[in-house]
């Protein structure tokens, strides 16, 4: 099995350094969890503070998981579209753009050269450094799609977002003297791009590769690509306003937020379920088993991450007291890594085999890999669930101060550190396996 067009080879850059940012991210990561768990010199905390390893953390998810966007875009959509990218050379133009910017970035961090919004730090002369990036991204792809031999309903969901997703990220841009209508406009971009064009992304991603990997009938798998559509431009928009809480909203923008933003992740795990039950009696279609374990871990981290512990967390009755609580970071990182993180890893089990022309790879260290990261981010958000709960009673039951109820909370902490360094572990298994993909013996071919 190898690529069928040559423009494809777009994708192995940005499939490679996203791999290199997703490690680093969760380094960074686990020295978060080290300042939690433990009471760190001052000297040391003056040389890197807290706030500056957070700002990289969260940066360096935003930048892995949007390269695995757009490789996983350029490496689909010439067979989607059945004809090569509309320009090579603009696609590496952006790479280098957007890499650019985001080294430059972290390396600012460094020296204190930030905005202070949390996950758009970057300060405005690398926002428009991205913003010609997304640009010349939304003009490669709609270009493409636009000289397509056939037309799909996968072509332009991806198109829209995309299209969303480089709209959004103007309304960050700009800073606003009042605070609330400075983080009014800060949730339209952060709400609005992980709850709604970056779904939109996900569903049609997912949709291409179950497609491709389970050989399912094209009309099984677009139905629900509707249903997610007609889901964004209703439940993802109203839903942002669960997170309308202190900013002077009325109050009815909270249950509506609050219930419809719970119902996105519901088509891509119907479209899975209805994937299996059309599949499950001709299983010799899918010629890696990894790739659809990982479609099906997706589907049921996105469902449970993003849903049920979303909606839970959001009611306006829990989410009063637990806003901005442990529970909040509980709930974030189940959330990212099943709709997101598991998806970029799902295309990159797909895409890379075709790059070495292995049709059937050798799975054990991959599986280990996968399963490592899975039970350890599910126990990682249990005891990072755990904490916001004993947070939230001390806190804003209690009114016991912030520095104390941290104390209580120190076992907890260490505990994260401990899952946390597990996960890093089978995260550096999955990248090792994906970068020497071996074939696998003959005999199990």
């Amino acid at each position: 099995m190898t690529i069928r067009y040559e423009s494809q080879k777009v994708a192995l850059p940005y499939i490679q350094l996203s791999l290199l940012l997703f490690v680093l991210q969760i380094a960074m990561g686990l020295w978060l969890a080290v300042n939690y768990a433990f009471t760190l010199p001052q000297w040391l905390v003056d040389a890197f503070s807290f706030a500056t390893a957070r700002a990289i953390h969260t940066n360096l998810l935003v930048a892995w998981l949007l390269l695995g966007f757009m490789g996983g875009a350029y490496f689909i959509l010439p067979v989607e579209c059945e004809r090569e990218l509309f320009s090579t050379k603009l696609a590496y133009l952006q790479l280098g753009l957007f890499a650019l910017a985001a080294v430059t970035a972290v390396v600012g961090f460094l020296f204190g050269w930030t905005q202070g919004k949390p996950l758009l730090e970057i300060p405005v002369p690398l926002d428009l450094v991205i913003v010609v990036a997304a640009l010349i991204f939304i003009a490669n792809v709609l270009l493409t799609v636009i000289g397509a031999k056939r037309r799909s309903v996968i072509q332009w969901m991806l198109v829209g977002g995309v299209v969303f997703l480089a709209l959004l990220y103007l309304l960050g841009i700009p800073f606003y003297r009042s605070l609330n209508a400075d983080y009014y406009y800060w949730w339209w971009v952060i709400h609005l791009w992980v709850e709604g064009a970056w779904e939109l992304i996900t569903a049609s991603i997912v949709a291409f590769v179950v497609l491709q990997v389970t050989g399912v009938e094209r009309q099984v798998v677009e139905k629900w690509l509707y249903l997610e559509t007609g889901l964004f431009l209703f439940t993802g928009i109203v839903g942002t306003g669960h997170h309308y809480y202190w900013i002077g909203s009325p109050d009815y923008w909270l249950w509506w937020g609050g219930i419809f933003s719970a119902l996105e992740p519901i088509p891509i795990a119907l479209m899975v379920v209805d994937t299996w039950l059309h599949v499950r009696n001709r299983r010799n279609t899918m010629v890696n088993r990894l790739t659809w374990i990982y479609i099906i871990g997706l589907a049921i981290y996105h469902f449970l991450g993003a849903g049920v512990w979303g909606f839970i967390h959001t009611l306006p009755p829990v989410n009063y007291y637990t806003h901005g609580s442990q529970i909040t970071v509980s709930h974030g990182h189940m959330a990212f890594f099943g709709a997101y993180a598991l998806l970029n890893l799902t295309v990159f089990y797909y895409a890379l085999p075709q790059f070495k022309g292995i049709r059937r790879y050798q799975e054990k260290l991959g599986q280990w890999g996968f399963w490592t990261m899975a039970v350890s981010m599910f126990f990682l958000c249990l005891v990072f669930g755990v904490a916001g709960i004993l947070q939230t009673y001390l806190e804003r039951f209690l009114d016991i101060g912030y520095s104390t109820a941290q104390m209580t909370m120190m076992f907890w902490f260490k505990a994260a550190l401990f899952f946390g360094a597990i996960f890093l572990a089978g995260a550096v298994m999955t990248v090792y396996h994906l970068f020497t993909l071996r074939p696998a013996p003959k005999a199990t071919a």
